[in-house]
């Protein structure tokens, strides 16, 4: 668990004196794609209080998450109907979320 947190912190810090542009074409995939990322964050979190976490679970979790939500925004965009698509995403997404933080919240005070 600790190498996950001094990761995070390493690549916040980076992220933060480095700013790296995101390329323009990228750009409307990328709210979707943190989105989904916290998904796969959080849904983690939930699988270690349920003392079912697997490494493995996570990281394929973490990438089929982003490259799904980013394919579906791609996909809402060639046929014409992206912003449509990227709602449905962020709602489906955001479902999960608060889902996952509901449980979480549950283990944390039931202690």
């Amino acid at each position: 668990m600790m190498p996950a947190i001094i990761g995070l912190i390493v690549g916040i810090v980076v992220g933060i004196f480095i700013k790296p542009d995101v390329p323009i074409a990228l750009q409307p995939y990328l709210p979707i794609m943190v989105v989904a990322a916290i998904d796969a964050l959080l849904g983690s979190a939930r699988a270690y209080f349920e003392r079912s976490f697997s490494d493995r679970v996570f990281v394929i979790s973490f990438l089929s998450n982003v490259i799904t939500a980013a394919l579906l925004v791609f996909l809402g965009d060639q046929l014409g109907v992206g912003s449509q698509l990227t709602t449905a995403v962020i709602v489906v997404l955001g479902i999960r979320i608060f889902s996952n933080v509901s449980a979480i919240r549950r283990f944390i005070f039931r202690g």
